[in-house]
């Protein structure tokens, strides 16, 4: 398994943790770590199934109490889960959607922007 925190090709197996996750020993930082590390499972006590569902809920669309509703989970918990989400999706696209040439800009939403802020104004004179 690679290090996650220096990338470091040759760890090893370095016993259980109280939970019964396996733990890795990384001989170049020196450092532990599970095989969860850096992903949205890290020191969650959420089941991957529910938080899957969360995900898959938030995706169509249903709202976050709704959410927490149905996966009988509290309303923060699925808040949480749905934020960091968001950040590792995020911190992907930022990593692997780099030096993009385009030769033309969609600017569709913008204009509908503009013209629907000149109607209101025309609306309030």
């Amino acid at each position: 398994m690679e290090c996650p925190l220096c990338g470091h090709q040759k760890t090893h197996k370095h016993g259980k943790t109280s939970k019964g996750s396996q733990r890795y020993y990384c001989p170049e930082c020196l450092q532990t770590f599970t095989d969860t590390f850096d992903t949205l499972y890290y020191r969650r006590k959420v089941e991957p199934e529910k938080m899957r569902m969360v995900l898959q809920a938030h995706v169509e669309g249903s709202s976050l109490r709704g959410i927490s509703r149905t996966v009988n989970l509290a309303y923060n918990t699925v808040v949480s889960l749905v934020r960091a989400a968001s950040q590792k999706g995020q911190m992907i696209h930022n990593a692997h959607v780099q030096d993009i040439e385009t030769s033309q800009i969609s600017s569709d939403e913008f204009w509908s922007f503009v013209q629907k802020n000149k109607n209101t104004l025309r609306q309030m004179n």
